[in-house]
């Protein structure tokens, strides 16, 4: 019953689905290939296809380690990776090229991804994270391709979500050959969603092994220079912001500039589409707005004359990995207002001391483990997030302390990507 009246709603929504894909902007481009149109051409079509979905940038860049392991282990199997968005497939064509091959993810009606699944013909199907579309899961299992769901979570609120429809997310999960997910607390909800507890594994989180940017071979980092600060500024990063917490980043920035008039904030949102807006926040706190791609390369930049402190805004993609490493102390945005929290590791991973706010339920995990290695700390509003930074900025052996916690951290659980490839050599051993 669940899957008939699934497909009633999506046969229904169809024509608003298609309105709004074809309206927004960044979603027209693969438009064709996304309603099922075309379908993606597949350079060696007699091959073995291992087809691995990650919806966005943030879960390409967790998997490049995973993809490329499973490439090293497997060299003739062809790696399809879908995306739905335009920031995952730019990762995938930068950071995989040469290993996987990017399309986008076909729309969940039944008949777009039965003509997808017949023209890939994949051996095997990893979905990364918390990707649940029926039909597709269905369908694959109804051809006999095996499927895992590979660094498996499950916030809270989709976890209340699902239980009340329990019998059908039940249904969907007996779609699914193996479960890999990051904590104990993600393998229970899985399991009370009515997984079979023989293939759930709690394996950790695959971005404990992400690469660091410009270290990686592949991106350039940035440098002081390139943000145009001078050697004796001091900078702040807040990363993935959103709305109403840039208002909160912007009132301490005062406050601890009334301390110490050499420090330099960068915002960078978690859309960058909202660029405008940030731009107009900062200047309505009486700040000079600084876009980072208006910052030609080697430029000398000043002090403003109008003596305004200035705020540099990240309005490109695929920098701020590579920026926290220019920091002296970090925020991680999501986590001052009900979202669930952004990448606490990418900071971690460079040695930084991470500040956070209380919603961390998308990291909860990552964020105790900070918590308790006194890598990171939890500030609640501006005040107390100026009076923990200066503290930071005014004793260097605190801020040493804190780093060197919270890369020990993201160093005592790595390993995570050997771990998940070693349990899916069943899945992609076994004969098509």
């Amino acid at each position: 019953m669940w899957y008939f009246l699934y497909n009633i709603a999506l046969v229904v929504g169809a024509p608003l689905i298609v309105v709004a894909l074809f309206l927004k902007k960044r979603c027209r481009r693969g438009f064709a290939q996304r309603v099922g149109l075309t379908l993606p051409q597949v350079s060696d079509p007699q091959g073995e296809v291992l087809w691995v979905h990650a919806v966005s940038m943030g879960e390409v860049l967790a998997i490049v380690p995973f993809v490329s392991a499973i490439h090293k282990t497997y060299p003739a199997l062809k790696i399809i990776i879908s995306t739905v968005t335009e920031t995952g497939r730019e990762t995938v064509e930068n950071r995989l090229m040469g290993i996987a091959q990017h399309c986008y993810l076909p729309l969940d009606w039944s008949w777009t991804v039965r003509r997808f699944i017949r023209h890939v013909r994949p051996k095997s199907f990893i979905v990364i994270e918390a990707e649940l579309w029926p039909n597709l899961l269905k369908e694959l299992h109804a051809k006999g391709v095996s499927a895992a769901l590979v660094n498996g979570r499950l916030s809270t609120r989709s976890f209340h979500r699902y239980l009340r429809i329990r019998s059908f997310v039940k249904e969907v999960l007996s779609c699914f050959n193996l479960c890999l997910v990051q904590s104990d607390r993600d393998a229970q909800r899985m399991i009370e969603l009515g997984a079979d507890p023989e293939i759930v594994h709690r394996t950790g989180n695959m971005k404990f092994d992400t690469e660091l940017a410009g270290l990686d071979g592949r991106s350039k980092p940035v440098t002081f220079q390139f943000l145009g600060l001078h050697p004796y500024e001091m900078l702040v990063v807040a990363g993935s912001t959103h709305p109403k917490e840039e208002g909160v980043l912007l009132a301490s920035y005062k406050e601890i500039l009334s301390i110490h008039s050499n420090v330099v904030l960068l915002m960078a949102p978690r859309h960058i589409e909202r660029s405008d807006e940030v731009v107009e926040t900062i200047e309505s706190f009486g700040f000079e707005a600084v876009r980072r791609s208006m910052i030609e390369e080697n430029v000398k930049r000043s002090i403003p004359k109008n003596g305004k402190a200035r705020v540099i805004v990240l309005d490109t993609r695929g920098e701020l990995a590579s920026v926290y490493a220019l920091a002296q102390v970090t925020f991680v945005g999501g986590t001052l207002v009900p979202v669930g929290g952004h990448n606490l590791l990418e900071p971690a991973s460079w040695g930084k001391p991470v500040l956070f706010g209380p919603f961390t339920d998308h990291c909860q995990e990552i964020a105790n483990l900070l918590l308790e290695s006194k890598g990171g700390e939890k500030v609640r509003d501006a005040s107390e997030m100026a009076s923990l930074i200066v503290s930071i900025l005014n004793d260097q052996d605190l801020a040493c302390r804190m780093g060197r916690s919270a890369r020990q951290v993201v160093l005592e659980n790595q390993g995570v990507v050997k771990r998940n490839v070693e349990f899916l050599q069943l899945l992609l051993q076994s004969p098509s």
